[in-house]
C-alpha cells in the first residue's frame, strides 16, 4: 500500500514535538512540493493554471511568495537535518527547493499570450494546500481535540487524493456546479428581486445569503442522509475515522457537485455576485475549519453558529448521534427541524466513520462503489 511505502521512508519512532526536527521536516517537504509546482506552473501557465483565476494573480507578489517557499524549504531543511537522526523528510524538501531553482525558480519568464481554454488546476490546488496548511494545521497541533491523533494518521494519503481531485478538474466541476442555476436564472429569474437585494446593507445581504445556503444545504444533506441511492454517494464523506481539516475533502464527485449545485439555485435567484462569492469564500473556510481536530468548545458561540465538536458528532458512528446535526452554519436550524444534537458539556465522539457498513479502501474503489453495492440508508 502506498501510504505504508510513505510512512516506512518519512517515518520513524522518534518524538515528534516541537524541537525534534520533526515539524521543520514535514514542513521543508510540504514547501519542496509547494514550491516545485509552482515553478512547473510558471512553464506551463496555459496547461496548468486555470483561467478564471490568472487575471486576479498580482504576479510581482506571486513571485516573491514562490521564491519565499523555496527558501524556506532549504532553511527548513537544514534545521531538520541538524535535529534529526533520520533526515530523509530533510533531504527531500531541499531537494525539489533545488529543482525548482535549476528550472528557474520564481524569475521564470512567462512569454506566450494566455487565453481562457481547456486547463488543469494546479495553481489552485497548490494555493489552497498552502494557505489550508497555514490556517489549519497550527491550531489543530497546538489545541487538538484528539492529543493522540497524528498528522499522518490512517487514510491521509486518500484525503491528500480526495483534496486532489477537487482541485486539478475546477473547471468541469464549475461547470457541472453551476450549470443547473445558471440555466434556471437565465429563462425563470426575476430582475427585481436582486434589484431590491442589492438595495439592502452589504452585511444584511451577506446575512441572508448565509441563511438561504444553509437552509438549502440542511434540505440537500438530509436527502443525502435518507434516500437510499443518495446515502451511498454520501458515505463516503462518511467513512473516514478520523476527523481533520484535509479529512473534509473526502467526497464524491456526484456528492460534491449535487449539494453545492443545489445550494446555488437560490442563492443565484436572490443575490448578486459579489455575495455569491464572499459567501463561497466563507464557506470554504467555515466548512474545513468545522472538520478540524480543535478542541476547544467555546461555549459561548456555540448556540449561534456550529463549531467543530458539532460537526464531529454528525461524523460519529454512535448510534445516538446517528442522522443529527445536518446544518452547516446555524444549529439552530438543526433544532428547528429536529435533529439537533449536542451533548452537555465538553463531551467529544468516541468512534467515527460509518455506522452499518465498510467501504471499499482506495480512491478508484470508492468512486466505483456507489453503483456496486447497494444497502438500506440509515432512517431519521
Amino acid at each position: 500500500m502506498l501510504e505504508q511505502k510513505i510512512n516506512q521512508v518519512f517515518g520513524d519512532d522518534d518524538p515528534s514535538h516541537f524541537g525534534t526536527g520533526w515539524w521543520s521536516g514535514v514542513l521543508s517537504a510540504l514547501f519542496g512540493v509547494l514550491a516545485l509546482g509552482a515553478v512547473v506552473c510558471l512553464h506551463f501557465p496555459q496547461l496548468l493554471t486555470s483561467p478564471e483565476l490568472r487575471a486576479f494573480y498580482p504576479m510581482a507578489v506571486m513571485r516573491i511568495v514562490i521564491q519565499g517557499v523555496i527558501i524556506g524549504a532549504i532553511v527548513l531543511g537544514v534545521i531538520s537535518a541538524m535535529l534529526r537522526r533520520k533526515k530523509v523528510l530533510a533531504l527531500t524538501g531541499m531537494a525539489l527547493a533545488l529543482v525548482a531553482t535549476l528550472l528557474g525558480g520564481a524569475s521564470v519568464p512567462i512569454n506566450q499570450t494566455l487565453h481562457a481554454g481547456p486547463a488543469i488546476g494546479l495553481d489552485w490546488f497548490l494555493l489552497d494546500l498552502l494557505l489550508m496548511t497555514l490556517i489549519f494545521s497550527p491550531i489543530e497541533v497546538l489545541w487538538p481535540a484528539y492529543k493522540e491523533q497524528s498528522v499522518f494518521r490512517d487514510e491521509w494519503l486518500l484525503d491528500i487524493g480526495y483534496f486532489l481531485s477537487t482541485h486539478l478538474p475546477i473547471q468541469i466541476t464549475s461547470f457541472l456546479i453551476l450549470l443547473p442555476a445558471t440555466q434556471l436564472t437565465k429563462y425563470l429569474g426575476i430582475p427585481a428581486v436582486l434589484e431590491t437585494m442589492h438595495q439592502l446593507p452589504w452585511l444584511l445581504q451577506f446575512f441572508l445569503a448565509v441563511l438561504v445556503a444553509d437552509l438549502s444545504e440542511y434540505a440537500a444533506h438530509r436527502l443525502f442522509h435518507t434516500v437510499p441511492w443518495l446515502w451511498r454517494f454520501h458515505a463516503i464523506h462518511h467513512s473516514s475515522k478520523s476527523l481533520d481539516w484535509i479529512a473534509g475533502s473526502r467526497s464524491h464527485l456526484v456528492d460534491d457537485v449535487a449539494l453545492r449545485g443545489f445550494m446555488l439555485i437560490p442563492m443565484m435567484f436572490i443575490f448578486p455576485h459579489d455575495i455569491i462569492v464572499a459567501y463561497l469564500l466563507f464557506v470554504t473556510i467555515h466548512a474545513t475549519w468545522t472538520h478540524c481536530n480543535f478542541g476547544p468548545t467555546l461555549r459561548w458561540l456555540e448556540p449561534f453558529i456550529i463549531l467543530p465538536r458539532y460537526h464531529h458528532w454528525h461524523h460519529t458512528s454512535q448510534e445516538e448521534a446517528i442522522d443529527k446535526n445536518f446544518a452547516i452554519h446555524f444549529p439552530w436550524i438543526d433544532k428547528l427541524f429536529g435533529t439537533h444534537y449536542l451533548p452537555e458539556g465538553d463531551s467529544w465522539p468516541h468512534t467515527y466513520g460509518l455506522h452499518d457498513e465498510t467501504l471499499p479502501r482506495g480512491f478508484w474503489r470508492q468512486a466505483i462503489y456507489p453503483f456496486t453495492r447497494r444497502r438500506k440508508a440509515p432512517q431519521v
